[in-house]
């Protein structure tokens, strides 16, 4: 049987929120634009504080907030990830190494045999 996840019902209110995080990043981008005669620091500011209006905005919905736990659930699995050594890293690559001209050997020696079987034994192509 399989377990089904109960997604939250956003509310108006958190709906809005979110609309208006999305106009806050257009009007910045707008204000970008739109204050392009007005020197370079008018410009980045408008569109930095816009920005960052609409991130405000954004992590105070629920969705904002789920992103936030998510990023922190994430970090916490990070944290109990067991890292190998140097000593381990090395010894893995090298083998990777290995038996990757292991296997291309392996390989051309194949293709080699086949080609001789073919051309020579049963077409009796000579070069």
């Amino acid at each position: 049987m399989a377990s089904t996840q109960v997604e939250t019902v956003s509310t108006g209110a958190d709906k809005a929120r979110l609309v208006v995080a999305g106009l806050l990043v257009i009007g910045a981008l707008a204000a970008f634009y739109l204050l392009s005669g007005q020197g370079a620091v008018a410009q980045w500011g408008g569109l930095v504080a816009g920005l960052a209006l609409a991130v405000i905005t954004f992590f105070t919905s629920e969705s904002g907030k789920r992103l936030i736990a998510f990023g922190r659930d994430s970090w916490r699995e990070v944290q109990k990830v067991v890292w190998p050594t140097r000593k381990e890293t090395l010894q893995t690559t090298a083998f990777v190494f290995a038996f990757a001209v292991l296997m291309a050997l392996f390989l051309w020696l194949t293709d080699k045999t086949l080609e001789w079987a073919l051309y020579d034994l049963v077409l009796g192509w000579r070069r």
